[in-house]
């Protein structure tokens, strides 16, 4: 399913075209977007446990994760980020946790993740091929809490973030990523790449 890309912010988009190249009907539904998402913030984590740095730009690296994370630094040591290359997280679940907590929008960097998005539903991409900026990445898997949140947002912060975690992904292809880049459904993976 295609809709139609060039509508103006605001404006509701047209009517969804069933993609002549998908293989069913759920496909079709699957590759459907009403628009892209974007990216609202980037964050690196050189140490594993260490403080997570604001960049307006980050280069993502095949196979490996982020330049100056410490996924992709573990990757190229011989030990493999495998799937959680790069961590990304819904703007819109910012308010969420951080209503569940009591304490309104959370701090992006609070949370450890690299990528914030909004507009578009990262749950959506799981299992994807999906564009931001130069990089194609593939939606891997659910990036589930850790015990760690319980520090970071008091007793419950766990549980407050239980569904609302986010998205791990591999990188497919490399390249530049940078604050306001665009987040766009790139295709389904081909069968038997890994």
């Amino acid at each position: 399913m295609r809709t139609d890309s060039n509508e103006t912010p605001g404006e509701r988009p047209r009517a969804a075209t069933i993609d002549p190249e998908a293989d069913t009907a759920l496909d079709a539904l699957l590759g459907c977007f009403p628009r892209a998402g974007r990216v609202e913030w980037l964050g690196l984590r050189p140490a594993k446990r260490g403080r997570v740095l604001s960049v307006e730009q980050a280069r993502a690296l095949a196979g490996l994760g982020l330049e100056g994370d410490h996924f992709a630094a573990r990757a190229g040591g011989g030990s493999g980020a495998g799937t959680r290359q790069v961590t990304l997280i819904q703007a819109e679940h910012l308010a969420v946790i951080g209503a569940l907590v009591g304490q309104g929008r959370i701090a992006p960097a609070r949370l450890r993740r690299n990528i914030v998005v909004a507009g578009i539903n990262l749950l959506a991409l799981k299992d994807r091929l999906f564009q931001i900026g130069e990089a194609v990445l593939e939606g891997s898997g659910l990036a589930h809490p850790c015990s760690r949140m319980e520090q970071e947002l008091g007793p419950g912060g766990y549980n407050a973030m239980r569904g609302h975690g986010g998205l791990t992904a591999r990188v497919i292809e490399g390249g530049l990523i940078r604050v306001g880049d665009r987040v766009r459904f790139f295709g389904k993976p081909r069968a038997g790449t890994d």
